[in-house]
């Protein structure tokens, strides 16, 4: 087996791991910048903890930003880096192959589809 650093895929595929880090950068993009409750009301069966726990790590790979607005309450407001808007092309072009390829996803799913592989 390769290392994780000898495989270039492997190696960028590590930033979007996860159940959730695809549809909140699809989010970012629809949205260009979004508060934490409204990413979440949009993501509905999140919780609380793991969308932080997202948004820390997206943060950290340097894919997502976040502001602090110095109001009372404090506003905190997420948007994706430059880095982040890199990423985009390559997701589309996931959708695109999964929108070519329905049919055989939607069969290959049905009959093997295992929720602890995209978690």
């Amino acid at each position: 087996m390769k290392n994780l650093i000898d495989c270039p895929a492997e190696r960028a595929v590590y930033f979007l791991g996860g159940k959730w880090k695809i549809r909140i950068l699809f989010s970012l993009l629809q949205s260009k910048k979004i508060r934490f409750g409204k990413l979440k009301k949009g993501l509905k069966t999140i919780t609380q903890q793991m969308l932080s726990k997202q948004l820390k790590e997206l943060e950290g790979d340097g894919i997502v930003n976040r502001k602090v607005i110095q109001i009372m309450p404090p506003k905190v407001e997420y948007s994706l880096t430059e880095f982040g808007f890199s990423v985009m092309p390559i997701l589309r072009s996931f959708s695109e192959w999964n929108k070519r390829n329905t049919r055989t996803i939607s069969v290959k799913l049905n009959k093997n589809f295992e929720e602890n592989r995209i978690r």
